[in-house]
């Protein structure tokens, strides 16, 4: 793990683990069979090598009598299974009243299915190890609680054509993409454009672009290249990427219009 601060979170946990454990005069093999897991599995947990699920800290805050005090670490240890980029993101945009994002390779992460994110973390070279992966997937996942937030912020999406017709993990998996925005589509909070790939003029050919408008009033941008990613504050930077994202939403089919295309995509894929 390359995190820092989720590093020292874990080996928080593992110590209280320990602690706990050592009180009730337990070895790691007796808690691991008590609670329903392997000896290995608590020693690389306490050692902070490994991240305990909910279920882990549940068990052994009730085997070991901690009153509460291991199951609490739960929200700390959740947060800790995401990468710290993923945590800074969806942490803004947990804090926005508005998020707009133009996508041109594939959906965009907050879009996509749990097999569609899957299969696209697994195209990533050099490979991810199944449990990174497992972690990115589930970190991907997590973000999507903004369609949940009460009251809803305004979400609008901007997709390349050739993002609905790129079938990463396959012809089904694309299939169920398509159907899930469809689904997102239906939202009020939520408008999903398609700059169909016929268009002449395009205000979005360098690259993806997010902006973030806060409850404060402020706008950030943010942005992803191949091995680095960013938030963009500069207010004469963020107005350039307002700008072009403007523009962009111009120039691709109206909401309505995208999601009778998007509609249209589905059926030939079929």
């Amino acid at each position: 793990m390359e995190d820092e601060e989720a590093e020292a979170v874990l080996r928080a946990v593992g110590r209280q683990i320990k602690v706990w454990r050592d009180a009730a005069g337990m070895r790691q093999a007796e808690l691991g069979a008590a609670i329903g897991y392997s000896e290995e599995m608590v020693s690389a947990v306490e050692r902070g090598r490994r991240i305990p699920k909910p279920d882990f800290l549940e068990k052994a805050d009730e085997v070991l009598g901690a009153g509460g005090k291991l199951a609490f670490m739960k929200e700390d240890v959740e947060r800790a299974r995401y990468p710290k980029k993923v945590r800074d993101l969806a942490k803004l945009e947990d804090e926005a009243v508005e998020l707009g994002a133009y996508a041109n390779h594939n959906m965009h992460g907050l879009l996509q299915t749990e097999e569609y994110a899957r299969a696209l973390f697994a195209m990533r070279r050099p490979a991810y190890p199944e449990d990174e992966l497992g972690r990115q997937v589930a970190a991907r996942m997590a973000r999507r609680r903004v369609f949940e937030r009460v009251p809803p912020p305004l979400l609008t999406f901007v997709q390349e054509e050739v993002t609905l017709r790129r079938p990463i993990g396959g012809k089904m998996v694309l299939r169920h993409q398509l159907e899930h925005l469809l689904e997102l589509g239906k939202l009020r909070n939520v408008e999903i454009q398609v700059m169909p790939t016929d268009r002449e003029d395009h205000a979005g050919m360098a690259g993806p672009i997010r902006l973030l408008k806060l409850q404060d009033g402020k706008t950030l941008g943010h942005s992803e290249a191949q091995l680095h990613s960013r938030v963009i504050s500069d207010p004469r930077e963020v107005q350039i990427l307002d700008m072009r994202y403007g523009m962009i939403r111009a120039q691709a089919l109206p909401p309505r219009e995208s999601l009778a295309f998007i509609e249209k995509v589905l059926g030939e894929e079929t």
